[in-house]
């Protein structure tokens, strides 16, 4: 058993990660996530426009708005989110497709994590 205390200092740590090196990633793949994984599937190579994150207690919400102007997403079904610290795969989520969008369309993507 962890203390309330790490759970709020892991959670403060993950928040930090958006003020560091971190990448917020989207790709077209969407198979299951493998915990051996070290990239997304079929990453693009967006960047998002608006990255943030908030904390309460042990709960962090990520959130990253992507621009459908960027021609690498233009036109695409995105099915994969993916956050990583510069070098390790932090954390990576497939859904059903959602596009294609437009260059005048952004997505928008929160992503919560709880330190239980």
């Amino acid at each position: 058993m962890i203390t309330e205390k790490t759970k709020e200092l892991i959670a403060t740590y993950l928040a930090g990660l958006v003020n560091t090196a971190s990448r917020f990633d989207i790709g077209i793949g969407g198979n299951a996530t493998s915990p051996a994984s070290t990239t997304l599937d079929v990453p693009l190579t967006t960047v998002p426009i608006t990255i943030g994150a908030v904390t309460a207690d042990n709960v962090i919400e990520f959130q990253a708005i992507f621009d459908g102007a960027d021609s690498t997403m233009t036109g695409k079904v995105i099915r994969e989110f993916g956050i990583t610290d510069g070098t390790n795969l932090l954390a990576r989520v497939n859904f059903d497709g959602v596009g294609p969008f437009a260059s005048n369309e952004d997505l928008e993507i929160f992503y919560t994590i709880e330190v239980e």
